[in-house]
């Protein structure tokens, strides 16, 4: 069973401006890295202790890449500082998974090639990346593509904002996914397309790709399309990796727990994923060690 957390090394995946009324708050893009090492020990440390055996370390451009320097910020890791700090993880029993969001909505990280979607150049930077943080990880079994949240809606506050729908949307998912298991690693994504296109979803998403559908509000009712999502993945026969938060209620990672043990097949349900969507700053203490000790009392809870 993979009892996860993700963690953010990089923070840049919101938004590419001020968001209205937010001004100061840790939503927009910054062009240096906001990240606490100490507290990023003592999570790591705290994580092992509650029996956690997996990190999902969202990399961004908190990494200063040999294939693309150029979309460092200021103060990322050099390549050899990751890898010393994976070693470290895996010192403590967890197992690092990297995590690379793709979606538009999310993809500040990039640099000047969000605003390249789609193109010949595009492509060239995505798989450099893809194939450089595989080897970084040193060919991890999952790889997180993101892939959440890509609408006009979630982005009307942007500067810049870029949808791909329809068969584009699909082209370049199959391209990252493609990227990805050439490097021997299984693609690993959110499941919220699903929302609004079920019947494409359906007839497109390869099984092949470990699904992590979401919801963290406290009723898990099945007339809600984010809890009933659960159930039509398990009905067609997907792996899953549920993900709770304690974003908007401190004990719905327990819920999703108990609701889709349940629910969900234990061959395809291979674990769950927890997000505080926090960064590692000091600021935000208390929200990463509450999402910490939610998943401890929940591997508790199951191991009873």
């Amino acid at each position: 069973m993979i009892w996860a957390n993700l963690l953010h090394l990089s923070y840049n995946m919101w938004a590419d401006r001020e968001m209205p009324g937010r001004e100061g708050e840790h939503l927009s893009a910054r062009p240096y890295l906001r990240f606490d090492a100490g507290l990023w020990n003592e999570l790591l440390r705290t994580m092992a202790a509650a029996g956690l055996n997996m990190v999902v370390i969202d990399v961004g451009d908190g990494v200063r890449y040999e294939s693309h320097p150029e979309i460092a910020v200021r103060r990322a890791w050099t390549r050899d500082r990751l890898k010393r700090e994976l070693a470290k993880v895996r010192r403590l029993g967890l197992e690092p998974i990297p995590k690379l969001n793709f979606s538009t909505c999310h993809d500040a990280w990039l640099g000047p090639y969000s605003r390249c979607v789609s193109s010949d150049a595009y492509y060239a930077v995505c798989r450099d990346l893809i194939a450089e943080v595989i080897e970084l990880f040193g060919k991890p079994r999952f790889f997180h593509l993101g892939m959440d949240e890509e609408t006009a809606a979630h982005q009307r506050h942007f500067d810049y904002a870029v949808i791909r729908q329809h068969d584009l949307w699909w082209h370049d998912f199959y391209f990252y996914v493609d990227q990805v298991e050439k490097g021997g690693a299984r693609a690993w994504v959110w499941s919220d397309y699903m929302w609004d296109n079920p019947k494409t979803f359906f007839q497109k998403m390869p099984k092949s790709v470990l699904q992590s559908n979401w919801y963290y509000s406290p009723a898990f009712n099945q007339r809600i399309p984010a809890v009933k999502a659960y159930l039509d993945l398990e009905a067609h026969g997907y792996d899953q990796a549920p993900t709770g938060s304690n974003w908007s209620v401190p004990d719905n990672f327990q819920k999703t727990v108990s609701y889709c043990r349940k629910r969900i097949a234990p061959k395809r349900l291979l674990g769950f994923l927890q997000t505080s969507w926090r960064p590692t700053l000091e600021a935000f203490r208390p929200r990463q060690f509450e999402a910490i000790e939610a998943v401890g009392e929940a591997i508790a809870g199951w191991r009873a």
